[in-house]
């Protein structure tokens, strides 16, 4: 069935233009770098982590292995041209911090949680858009960790590697905690749960940082959030199935360097 996942919406928010070229006329967009690879690698060491608790504690040298495993996995996937330009001093960085960040994550989880049990782990999400009415469209996503605490609540975890961690601007910007709030809707819809007995949070596992490498942080979403969320989303969808696709030209050159279609024989 169609669907649209967050990522999705969000690189059509980016550039309407760009999401043509990426999801419908299928073209390679970003295929990912060494923080992908890194990021990847530490989600698959968390998740084994959250299943195995018992047997991850004091296997930290186990799950090192683990992670330096699916992190060189992950680089060699990458496109050869990718491979030919990764930074190797960021990529050995990346090889000491895990190590330092693993041991970390468990403690972190029952200190910010208490006592918890583990709903799932890479939740799949595949539900029907019922505010869009145009077209039957599912929202798709898969939510790193659900646990239910003491209290009988909910809580939807999403794993986030970065450098030394988030300043208050991004804690709260809508494109990156949005995120949350679909999942937070879906997830209550999936379940039939009331979304005020479930609570989300972003977990940021820091490279760079020398302590609290495991930071958690709530994010709220309540009804006016949600319904600003949905409104976006319903407006993305319109302009997908009407084939609304408007260059953003203020997106050309982003954060992160120019779009990987600028001034190419797609985007002129």
């Amino acid at each position: 069935m169609p669907h649209i996942s967050f990522s999705e919406l969000k690189n059509w928010n980016h550039c309407a233009f760009y999401h043509k070229l990426v999801h419908i006329d299928k073209l390679k967009g970003f295929v990912g770098n060494e923080y992908t690879a890194f990021g990847t690698a530490i989600h698959d060491v968390c998740e084994y982590i959250m299943l195995y608790q018992k047997t991850a504690q004091g296997k930290t040298d186990d799950l090192g292995l683990l992670f330096e495993k699916q992190f060189l996995k992950n680089l060699k996937a990458l496109p050869h041209d990718v491979r030919g330009n990764l930074d190797k001093g960021l990529v050995t960085s990346m090889r000491t911090a895990a190590p330092a960040i693993i041991p970390e994550i468990l403690p972190a989880v029952k200190e910010y949680f208490g006592e918890h049990e583990v709903v799932s782990t890479e939740e799949k999400i595949y539900v029907p858009i019922r505010e869009f009415d145009d077209q039957e469209y599912f929202f798709k996503g898969f939510i790193d960790l659900v646990v239910k605490t003491a209290d009988g609540k909910y809580h939807i975890i999403d794993w986030k590697t970065c450098s030394w961690g988030w300043d208050s601007k991004k804690k709260a910007e809508p494109m990156v905690t949005y995120q949350l709030t679909f999942y937070k809707h879906y997830f209550a819809a999936k379940h039939n749960i009331d979304p005020a007995n479930i609570e989300t949070h972003f977990a940021l596992l820091k490279r760079t940082a020398k302590k609290n490498r495991v930071e958690f942080f709530r994010v709220t979403s309540g009804k006016i959030k949600t319904n600003n969320a949905i409104k976006l989303l319903v407006k993305g969808l319109y302009n997908i199935t009407n084939k609304k696709y408007v260059k953003n030209k203020l997106a050309c050159h982003g954060q992160y360097g120019a779009c990987e279609f600028y001034k190419t024989k797609h985007c002129r």
